[in-house]
């Protein structure tokens, strides 16, 4: 008897075994839960990258469902839903582990993102967890739990970090709108802020190897987090183990943190 046996759930983010939200639905699938995976849309179905890099890994583990969705389009999202109501009928929990910035912008100073490229970010990494959240609300009558992924960049200034920080200090600042708007419904709303892991989209922030050096200097436990630490942590958030956790930024990042200097003994390069 696992720690999720029969609990149902939609996990959104999934690139490559190298995600994290690959990492939380390994041991959310450990511990016995029903998963259901949703994908970017392949702009060519006769040759669906995005389908089978998904399916790769979510068809061995016996998913449920697997279905595209784009986030930035309502109808799709209404769509992607709709399914998950079909197959599960109701759900305990959703991951959303999604971010993006056109490169250009996140590659600059953020006093010289374009108009453009911020209603982009904001609209990806922000506004699809209220999206998620309005369409997860009705599929949750006996309440569930929704986990987002953050980093410290939304709190503080992490150079190379630029709009994609702007993103994050406006996702944490919405975990607490929608915690306090769903919580009579019994629905947790909590966010995983995660030291840097090597993803597919940290590979497109400017100066990652030193963020990697820093958090080895610096942090308390004198180490980058595993990903599979932050896996853990995600299953914590989305079982009964956090019941009473809600509104919540949960650090996984080895301590990193809560310092404001470095250590005595940092060593640096």
């Amino acid at each position: 008897m696992g720690l999720m046996t029969g609990k149902k759930g939609l996990v959104f983010g999934v690139a490559n075994d190298h995600s994290i939200a690959w990492a939380i639905a390994e041991k959310l699938h450990q511990e016995g839960a029903h998963l259901g995976f949703t994908h970017l849309p392949d702009k060519d179905p006769a040759n669906p990258k995005m389908e089978r890099r998904v399916r790769k890994l979510a068809d061995p583990i016996g998913a449920k469902l697997i279905t595209p969705c784009n986030v930035q389009d309502d109808a799709d999202l209404d769509r992607a839903f709709a399914a998950a109501k079909e197959t599960f009928g109701e759900l305990d929990f959703v991951v959303h582990s999604i971010a993006y910035a056109p490169i250009d912008d996140l590659k600059g100073p953020v006093y010289n993102v374009s108009r453009e490229g911020f209603k982009t970010s904001m609209d990806i990494s922000v506004y699809s967890l209220m999206a998620v959240c309005k369409r997860a609300r009705d599929l949750m009558p006996r309440g569930g739990s929704i986990i987002t992924l953050s980093y410290l960049g939304g709190e503080r200034v992490i150079p190379g970090y630029n709009v994609m920080g702007l993103c994050k200090a406006a996702l944490e600042s919405s975990v607490g709108y929608l915690a306090h708007e769903l919580g009579p419904q019994g629905i947790r709303v909590n966010a995983l802020s995660a030291g840097p892991i090597k993803t597919l989209s940290s590979s497109a922030v400017k100066d990652f190897d030193v963020m990697l050096q820093m958090y080895d200097a610096m942090a308390p436990l004198r180490r980058n987090v595993e990903i599979e630490e932050v896996g853990k942590t995600g299953l914590y958030l989305v079982s009964d183990l956090s019941t009473g956790v809600t509104g919540e930024t949960l650090h996984v990042d080895s301590g990193y943190h809560v310092m404001g200097a470095p250590p005595a003994d940092a060593k640096f390069g």
